[in-house]
């Protein structure tokens, strides 16, 4: 395996080598889908690139729920094959992929009506339990649990006592969706592929009928250049009718925009031990811990103003405190909210109006000799999206390909992560950093977290908490640069690490600090370091204005008077 480093000179190394050779697969988009599906191709033994207009995840694979999970209501939909489908990823990721980065989360289902409801609902998550372990990877959570209303407030005071009769606790399994991305990222690089984020395919390139590679533009040094592939994967979620466009294919499905927004609250504003499940009249409301937070979330609104940057509403806000306030003995107001944002589920279009009752099955289609198109999907089930992806790319070579091997291939950080977990105690010791920096480094970077000390070893300062954000050390910032492509200070505060949305301050306060560590990276100048915090403060407020906004079109414009420090 290769160094699995993704920093400066690693980019240009990566463009560099698609140039240089006509490659097997070619992926456009770096979401969960289009890194998951460069893993899939190099773990084939195929030569691969993959390229992302702008950052690793900066589209719906930032912005979901952070669940892995098999979604309880596809049970009453009655989509059992999606379920069964959806739990069998997730065992392998809390067992054996990544259990590093993929934790077991606690939900309580509160009760509202005796009798059939608990028959009703507990059959439900009864089956989910049963279709969990029968798929042979779900053994590693709890069973759920039928609870009394006083054992329920037990476990979570926060609830109103006349919101529930009883309840019923389950358990699925959560993951930091971008962090999860990047680690995919590495671990493709690691056996062979060569990726570049801030690399934009502005067409395609044809013979024919056959398209064979794609133009790229480079928005980071400029230039434009043409990789060729025998095998191009259009995996680019809630962009892929655009790219379609670009080979003048529309394709064989249109993917609809749904949006879902979450606000993030911090931990003491809602006292429970436990993460909620809420029924909506439209879908479900989710109340998920998250470190010493919690996000809420989520609306399912259609979508058709600006994808890149899908603005939340004070309406949207509003619905989502309605409705976790009408449970909660202590009502939440917008003082309490910490962090907002927004993303785009890339649905498959043509079997409701609704977008909540679209579906959340993937397609894989072959519309012209030289590409595939995958789309549609779920997080939780990328891996299947990408074998499927790959098994259609493979169908277009002519020579024999090895079959996927993804199911058994570790994420990098998981070799090795439950003996330094085991050992976190002596590591503290060596390091000088309490246990509990220990720990959180270990559940974001797995064994990888060698790596992070040896920048602190070095350097004691990067030892430091950041200031303003304390959950997090200034040698991540470091890292992020040198190790994990961030290129730019939105990068690393929005998705390297969560501060613009776990702060009050969205990050404003180490918005200078933290571009001052990734500058000797870089090589950045002072007029960068400004030109960044600037851009940085300006999205900010941007976001702000936009939640203030009564509706979808106003919200829109407000969140566009900041534009992208890297012009698409």
């Amino acid at each position: 395996m290769r160094t699995a480093n993704l920093g400066p000179a690693e980019r240009g190394s990566a463009l560099a080598a698609m140039v240089e050779h006509e490659l097997d697969v070619l992926v456009v988009g770096g979401g969960i889908v289009g890194a998951g599906t460069a893993l899939d191709a190099a773990t084939r033994g195929l030569s691969t690139a993959l390229v992302e207009a702008r950052d690793w995840a900066a589209g719906t694979s930032s912005r979901s729920s952070k669940l892995i999970h098999g979604g309880l209501r596809y049970l009453e939909m009655l989509d059992f094959a999606l379920v069964r489908e959806a739990l069998k990823e997730r065992g392998l990721l809390l067992e054996r992929l990544a259990p590093h980065l993929v934790k077991p989360v606690p939900f309580l289902y509160p009760l509202q009506h005796h009798g059939w409801e608990r028959v009703y609902a507990g059959s439900g998550v009864a089956l989910y339990d049963a279709m969990s372990v029968s798929s042979g990877h779900g053994r590693g959570l709890p069973h759920h649990r039928h609870l009394t209303r006083t054992q329920a407030l037990q476990v979570a005071p926060a609830l109103r006592k006349d919101a529930l009769v009883g309840a019923i606790q389950y358990y699925d399994a959560q993951v930091d969706d971008a962090r999860y991305v990047t680690t995919l990222i590495r671990t493709a690089t690691a056996y062979g592929a060569h990726v570049a984020n801030r690399a934009r395919v502005v067409g395609f390139l044809r013979e024919g009928e056959r398209v064979v590679g794609a133009r790229v533009h480079d928005l980071e040094q400029g230039g434009e250049f043409e990789v060729r592939a025998r095998q191009v994967v259009n995996a680019t979620g809630v962009w892929t009718d655009d790219t379609q466009a670009l080979v003048g294919e529309r394709g064989q499905f249109h993917v609809r925009a749904s949006k879902g927004i979450h606000l993030v609250v911090p931990k003491d504003r809602i006292h429970s031990s436990t993460g909620l499940i809420l029924r909506t009249e439209k879908s479900v409301l989710f109340v998920i811990p998250w470190g010493r937070h919690w996000v809420v979330g989520t609306t399912d609104t259609d979508w058709d103003l600006d994808k890149a940057h899908p603005a939340a509403s004070s309406a949207d806000i509003d619905y989502l405190l309605q409705h976790v306030n009408s449970v909660l003995n202590v009502p939440l107001t917008r003082d309490d909210v910490e962090g907002v944002y927004a993303g785009l589920r890339p649905l498959l279009a043509g079997e409701s109006d609704a977008t909540s009752k679209l579906s959340r099955e993937h397609t894989v289609a072959h519309p012209v000799p030289g590409l595939v198109v995958v789309a549609g999907g779920k997080y939780t089930t990328y891996r299947v999206m990408a074998k499927d992806a790959v098994d259609a790319a493979v169908h277009g070579l002519d020579s024999r390909v090895g079959p996927c091997v993804t199911e058994t291939t570790q994420l990098v950080g998981a070799e090795g992560y439950p003996a330094l977990w085991n050992a976190r105690a002596r590591i503290a010791a060596e390091s000088g950093l309490h246990v509990a920096r220990v720990e959180h480094l270990l559940n974001r970077y797995g064994a990888l977290t060698e790596e992070v000390l040896a920048l602190i070893s070095e350097d004691p300062s990067l030892g430091r908490a950041l200031t303003g954000a304390d959950d997090y050390l200034r040698a991540e910032a470091v890292y992020a640069a040198a190790y994990e492509g961030a290129r730019h200070l939105d990068d690393v505060l929005t998705r390297r690490m969560r501060i613009s949305i776990e702060t009050f301050d969205r990050g404003t306060r180490c918005a200078r600090e933290v571009a001052e560590l990734m500058a000797p990276v870089l090589g950045w100048d002072t007029a960068q370091i400004e030109r960044e915090v600037a851009h940085y403060e300006k999205r900010v407020e941007a976001e702000r204005e936009s939640q203030r906004q009564p509706d979808d079109q106003t919200a829109d414009a407000a969140r566009l008077g900041a534009p992208d420090i890297v012009p698409l």
